[in-house]
């Protein structure tokens, strides 16, 4: 059984920052994550989107920050089980908890910490009918690596931020991008709208509105997708195409965490925020895009806001008897867990007895 001071289920960024707080506290934390590797969505789905609303950073592809955060948390040894899904929770007499993956591997610690994100995805897929037989054949639901699509004719699908964004970026990757969507009017940001009026104009983007994919076709591989428009003729054309990515978006779902007795609400988990983000039982917290309450906002800044709060409540459940004084100043590095000193952010917190 692993033991560990917070067990943390999800291992995006605010999973990762929260060992960065809870380390400055002397607190070990081990994290539990479906994904095979760390970094949640910023890593499974989009590492080469760019972010732009992470402090100090105008701009940082969501990969990259990742990275840094892996950098940040190292001298506090974090330990990790990744490709299981936190399955059971089982609350001890002495109100600790055991968490059980779906691969049977058990966890033992004073605190939990839900960092979830939104739970697991799965994406809209339109009604094609053989839509199922090019998925990694020519149609791929999610961007990972850009450069994948280098010189090749690619048609999204969509109307949302991600359809407007990609197009925009893979102007200047893919041989053509044509962006077909239902409607004339667009749900993305409205700088991103005139970005692909502008890329339309200037003939690196062919924008057909309002439209639908409604076939696809090609022997082994996708070859082409039959586009019908929507006007009262209902004019179809085929267009030849090596990849064709629908960004509907994606459908999240709590998975097993929904059954753990949490007080859930519209598929997040609700928390006290006046204080630590602690859910309806004592001991299990819930922080990132995972919570809900008044005033919500679904940023990565907000979650590593929730996840310092929570450590400094996590710390006084830990050690109840224990008085902390915090203090930041500019020393040269932390203290990693061997004693070492590790080269980090200026920071340290004193537990004072």
């Amino acid at each position: 059984m692993i033991k560990t001071d917070i067990l943390i289920i999800g291992a995006g960024p605010t999973g990762l920052f929260t060992v960065f707080e809870a380390g400055l506290l002397k607190l070990k934390c081990h994290l539990i994550d479906a994904l095979p590797q760390p970094g949640g969505q910023c890593a499974e789905i989009y590492p080469k989107k760019p972010i732009y609303d992470i402090p100090a950073f105008p701009e940082v592809l969501a990969g990259d920050l990742v990275d840094n955060l892996m950098e940040q948390i190292k001298p506090f040894e974090p330990g990790f089980t990744l490709g299981e899904r936190a399955d059971t929770i089982e609350k001890l007499d002495d109100g600790t908890f055991v968490v059980t993956t779906n691969k049977g591997t058990k966890h033992h610690a004073p605190v939990v910490a839900i960092a979830g994100g939104l739970g697991s995805f799965e994406p809209r897929k339109p009604l094609i009918e053989n839509l199922g037989h090019y998925e990694d054949k020519g149609v791929r639901y999610m961007i990972k690596d850009p450069e994948f699509y280098r010189d090749k004719k690619v048609v999204i699908a969509g109307g949302g931020d991600s359809a407007l964004d990609w197009s925009i970026f893979l102007a200047d990757v893919a041989e053509e991008v044509t962006l077909v969507h239902r409607r004339n009017e667009f749900r993305g940001a409205l700088d991103s709208v005139d970005k692909v009026k502008e890329l339309k104009d200037l003939g690196k983007i062919n924008l057909i509105t309002p439209a639908e994919i409604v076939q696809l076709e090609g022997k082994n591989f996708l070859e082409a997708v039959l586009i019908r428009k929507s006007n009262e003729a209902k004019e179809e054309f085929w267009l030849p195409v090596d990849e064709f990515i629908p960004l509907f978006g994606l459908s999240p779902k709590l998975g097993p965490i929904a059954d753990w007795g949490l007080e859930i609400e519209k598929n997040a988990i609700k928390v006290d925020n006046s204080l630590d983000y602690q859910t309806n039982i004592p001991g299990i917290y819930a922080i990132g895009d995972v919570n809900t309450y008044p005033g919500k906002l679904k940023l990565i800044l907000c979650g590593f806001h929730e996840a310092t709060l929570m450590c400094q409540s996590a710390y006084q459940r830990i050690f109840p008897d224990k008085k902390y004084v915090m203090k930041y100043t500019t020393v040269g590095g932390v203290t990693g867990f061997d004693g070492s000193k590790k080269e980090a952010p200026k920071a340290v917190v004193k537990a004072i007895n």
